[in-house]
């Protein structure tokens, strides 16, 4: 939702320096950087391909293996109140994965790209 009302003015002087658009392109071709997109995507992207595969499969099952998914379990709890279930427990467990793989791996490594632009800004 935009506004027509600029933003509040902050204590004068206090602002952190803009980096040039030189500086981020330098950032951007930098190996630090590359290491950066290299921790997120090792990470990111077969935990997302996993996980589309995963779901595709329950869809699958879902459509075209009703006596599979019909199967009791446990009184009325049949496989596909199980693997539905699964599904946001597996949703859950990728973003605690994602938190904890950011706070170790990520998080020191852009802060330290962010400390060295401030710097030299």
């Amino acid at each position: 939702m935009a506004t027509d009302a600029p933003p509040p003015e902050g204590p004068v002087g206090t602002s952190p320096a803009q980096p040039t658009t030189e500086a981020y392109n330098a950032v951007q071709a930098s190996a630090e950087f590359a290491d950066l997109r290299r921790s997120f995507r090792s990470f990111a992207f077969p935990l997302t391909v996993g996980f589309v595969a995963w779901y595709l499969l329950y869809v699958l099952l879902c459509n075209y293996a009703g006596d599979f998914m019909g199967t009791k379990v446990l009184g009325n709890v049949n496989m596909a109140l199980v693997l539905g279930l699964a599904q946001f427990a597996t949703t859950f467990l990728i973003a605690w994965l994602y938190s904890r793989h950011a706070a170790t791996k990520l998080d020191p490594k852009a802060e330290a790209i962010k400390s060295r632009m401030e710097a030299d800004a």
